[in-house]
């Protein structure tokens, strides 16, 4: 599904432009603030997807932090939420590790469609029924400080590498 650009963010303070190419090979322009949303304390975000990445599902605390409506967010694949910084190999592992059967831990930087970034501790579970994957159920928690600072340090070189390889 093609996303369209994002909305240049509103002031104050600049962003940083930057075009994300996904997996399924389409391209969208995005726009970052270098400014974190705060996780709020005890919500949980849930969010469910088909086998495809398609957002079937998401309560109040995922359309709240998000910045996107539900109706913006239903149908949507889930990579609209996709930051810059995050390396692509995090999400071929989530990927592969799902599309076996298995439960997927992680963490993640999010991008708001404010341009505001997010952190969230993720655990993805796939859902099977008759022993079959049918779709995709992923709850997300507020992370520690000092796992998010581990992270970014993580992340970053991963990046390095990746752009290195290219």
């Amino acid at each position: 599904m093609h996303l369209p650009d994002m909305q240049y963010p509103p002031p104050p303070g600049g962003a940083c432009e930057c075009r994300l190419t996904y997996h399924d090979g389409t391209r969208r322009l995005v726009y970052c603030v270098d400014r974190e949303e705060p996780f709020p304390d005890g919500r949980l975000i849930v969010s469910r997807t088909n086998l495809a990445g398609i957002i079937t599902h998401a309560n109040e605390a995922f359309v709240t932090m998000s910045g996107y409506t539900i109706e913006e967010l239903i149908g949507a694949p889930h990579h609209i939420l996709r930051h810059p910084e995050m390396p692509k190999a995090a999400f071929a592992d989530l990927w592969t590790t799902i599309a076996s059967g298995k439960k997927w831990h992680g963490y993640v930087k999010n991008l708001r469609k404010d341009g505001l970034f997010y952190w969230v501790y993720a655990t993805v579970i796939p859902n099977v029924r008759g022993g079959v994957v049918v779709s995709y159920t992923s709850v997300r928690r507020k992370p520690s400080r000092r796992k998010i600072n581990e992270m970014s340090d993580l992340y970053s070189k991963m990046l390095s590498q990746e752009r290195a390889a290219q």
